[in-house]
C-alpha cells in the first residue's frame, strides 16, 4: 500500500500504518481520526507546542512529559494518546504532522475516498465546499474529502491538488504569468 501513495512512505508511513491497524482492529478508526484532527489543530494553534515538537533541543523525556500532560487535559482518547506518547518517547515527534497526513490517507483509501488539498485566498463557505466536492467527484469518479488551507497571498482563485494532479487557478499565478509574458514582448 505504501508504494501506491507517497503520503504513506518512509518512517511517518510506518507509524501511521501501525496506528491504522491498531485502530482498525479495535474499531476505533473514526475516534482516532477525530483525535488526530484535534491534535493537529492544537499544533496549528500553538507556537509553543510547535516549538516543542520541532526542536531537537528538548530531550525525549521532556517532550514525553509535556505531551503527556497536554494530552491528559485534552479530549484525546487513550489509543491516540498512547500513540503520540510513543512517538515522543522515540524522538519522532518532529514527524507527527506527516504521520497524521499518512493516517488520513490510509483512512481515505480504506473508505474508497480521494483527498483533495484545496488552498484558497479566503475561507470557503459550506456551499462553496459542497459545490467543489461535487465537481471533484464528477471529475475523479469517487468520493472526495476536501482539506482546505488559506493563503492570502493567492489574492483570489484556488489551488487544487488531487493525488499527483494540480490545478492552479490562483490570481497570483495568473499575474506572474502575465508578468513573464509582458517581459517577453517588450
Amino acid at each position: 500500500m505504501s508504494g501506491q501513495d507517497p503520503n504513506i512512505a518512509g518512517m511517518p508511513g510506518r507509524y501511521a500504518m501501525a496506528l491504522f491497524e491498531l485502530a482498525s482492529d479495535s474499531g476505533a478508526l473514526e475516534t482516532v481520526e477525530a483525535d488526530l484532527g484535534l491534535f493537529g489543530t492544537m499544533l496549528d494553534d500553538s507556537d509553543d507546542l510547535r516549538r516543542l515538537v520541532d526542536s531537537p533541543v528538548f530531550t525525549a523525556e521532556e517532550q514525553t512529559r509535556a505531551i503527556t500532560a497536554l494530552l491528559e487535559k485534552s479530549d484525546i482518547g487513550p489509543l491516540t494518546a498512547k500513540f503520540v506518547g510513543l512517538v515522543a518517547q522515540n524522538r519522532r515527534l518532529f514527524a507527527i504532522s506527516d504521520m497524521i497526513r499518512a493516517f488520513r490517507s490510509l483512512l481515505a483509501t480504506h473508505r474508497g475516498e480521494v483527498t483533495a488539498e484545496v488552498t484558497s485566498a479566503e475561507a470557503l463557505s459550506d456551499n462553496q465546499t459542497d459545490a467543489l466536492k461535487e465537481s471533484l467527484k464528477a471529475a475523479v469518479g469517487s468520493n472526495v474529502q476536501v482539506q482546505t488551507q488559506i493563503d492570502a497571498s493567492l489574492l483570489g482563485g484556488l489551488i487544487v491538488k488531487v493525488g499527483s494532479r494540480m490545478v492552479d487557478s490562483s490570481l497570483r499565478t495568473k499575474l506572474q504569468s502575465l508578468k513573464i509574458a509582458m517581459k517577453e514582448v517588450g
